[in-house]
């Protein structure tokens, strides 16, 4: 345990004040160049746009998806938090179906972020996995509650599930649906994981 405790310390210790100077700059760049661009948008931009060299960069995040996990863990973070009034206020029918809606509509911020996703599944290696994981575990709590009220279809799983809402997120985003438009489609996809009302 105390071995463990070390370990937990060193790898928590704070970064310089200029190191976390850089670190927050190349976030807020990376952001402002997703929105633009896409998750795609070229790595030596977002370094001159933060103000630092690609040398910087790369000590900080070594990969692409490693800044992309970065960026989208704030996100990550408001969505699975704000979802814990759903589980309060909300049946788990209810609950579950405006999960799936928000979900898709995070998923859709950035051109090609549900491709990227999408690909995280299986890999392993991926960054970004650790998100696509927690995402799936949240939607598999909501399915949970749903199934055993009796709402949700037995026959699916929380990982049919998310992938579903990941591929309906790439529709989205492509089809530039607007919030109203958007809730039709999420709608009419996720329409055969419920039980008749």
């Amino acid at each position: 345990m105390q071995g463990g405790l070390l370990v937990a310390t060193q790898t928590s210790r704070p970064l310089r004040a200029d190191a976390q100077r850089n670190r927050d700059a190349i976030l807020s760049a990376a952001l402002a160049m997703f929105d633009a661009e896409g998750i795609n948008a070229p790595i030596d931009c977002i370094a001159t746009a933060a103000g630092v060299g690609n040398a910087t960069l790369y000590r900080n995040f070594p990969t692409r998806n490693d800044l992309l996990a970065a960026v989208i863990e704030k996100s990550i973070v408001e969505i699975i938090d704000g979802s814990a009034e759903l589980e309060r206020d909300a049946s788990a029918d209810d609950a579950l179906r405006e999960w799936l809606q928000r979900l898709a509509w995070q998923l859709r911020i950035w051109n090609d972020l549900p491709t990227c996703i999408a690909t995280s599944i299986e890999d392993a290696t991926s960054p970004v996995q650790d998100v696509a994981t927690r995402l799936t575990n949240r939607t598999r709590h909501f399915l949970d509650r749903a199934q055993a009220e009796g709402s949700a279809s037995d026959s699916v799983t929380a990982d049919e599930l998310f992938e579903l809402v990941t591929a309906i997120s790439w529709a989205i985003d492509r089809f530039g649906d607007d919030p109203q438009r958007a809730r039709a489609r999420v709608a009419l996809a996720i329409a055969g994981a419920f039980q008749s009302r």
